[in-house]
C-alpha cells in the first residue's frame, strides 16, 4: 500500500500489520548505509528505534548492507516477525511517498543488484526518481527529504507499537537523566 504522508503512513501500518503483533515480537531490520544519503534511510531509523528501545538490526554505527546482508539475516532471534525497512526508488510522483505491505522486500533492486529478499513486513521510502544512474540518485538525494521521512517512520511505528514504559525507562538516555 502507497500513501503520501504522516497519517496515512499510521493508517497503512494498522492496515497492513495485523493486530498481535508486539512491540516484543518485532525485530526492525533496517537496511542501508550514511555512505550515500539516500541509502541513509534504514540506518537513521535504525538508530532511532534503538534509542527508543525497540530490537533493531541495522544502525548508523552498525549499518546492514548489501556485503553483510546475509551475515546480519543469522542474528535475527528464531521466532520473531521481521519488519524490514529501507529507501527506494520510484516514478517522480512517487517521490516523498511511503510503501507499507505484507511479506518480505528485495533490497537493492532498484540499483539492480538481487540480494536476499528480507522481512515478514516491509517499509519502504522512496527517497528519488529511479530509472536511470540509480548509484548517483541515491549519493544526490536531499538529505532533508530522507530526515523528514525518517522522522515520519519513527514516529508511526511509535503510535503503531508503543513500547512498554518500564523498557523505555532502561534506555541508556533515561538513566543520563535521572534525578
Amino acid at each position: 500500500m502507497k500513501v503520501s504522508d504522516f497519517c496515512g503512513l499510521v493508517a497503512a501500518m494498522k492496515n497492513e500489520f495485523p493486530a498481535s503483533i508486539s512491540r516484543e515480537k518485532t525485530v526492525y531490520f533496517c537496511i542501508g548505509t550514511d555512505r550515500a544519503t539516500g541509502d541513509a534511510l534504514g540506518p537513521l531509523i535504525g538508530t532511532e528505534l534503538k534509542k527508543l528501545g525497540y530490537h533493531v538490526l541495522g544502525t548508523l554505527d552498525e549499518p546492514v548492507h548489501a556485503i553483510n546482508l546475509n551475515e546480519r539475516l543469522q542474528e535475527i532471534p528464531e521466532g520473531k516477525i521481521v519488519i524490514a525497512i529501507d529507501a527506494c526508488l520510484g516514478q517522480p510522483s512517487s517521490v516523498g511517498q511511503y510503501q507499507v505491505g505484507k511479506g518480505p522486500m528485495n533490497p537493492g533492486a532498484g540499483i539492480g543488484k538481487r540480494l536476499t529478499p528480507v522481512g515478514d513486513y516491509h517499509i519502504k521510502g522512496i527517497v528519488n526518481v529511479g530509472g536511470f544512474m540509480e548509484d548517483f540518485t541515491l549519493h544526490s538525494t536531499r538529505l532533508s527529504l530522507v530526515m523528514k521521512m525518517a522522522k515520519d517512520i519513527v514516529s508511526a511505528i511509535q503510535q503503531v507499537f508503543q513500547p512498554a514504559l518500564l523498557e523505555v525507562a532502561e534506555t541508556a538516555d533515561w538513566k543520563s537523566t535521572r534525578i
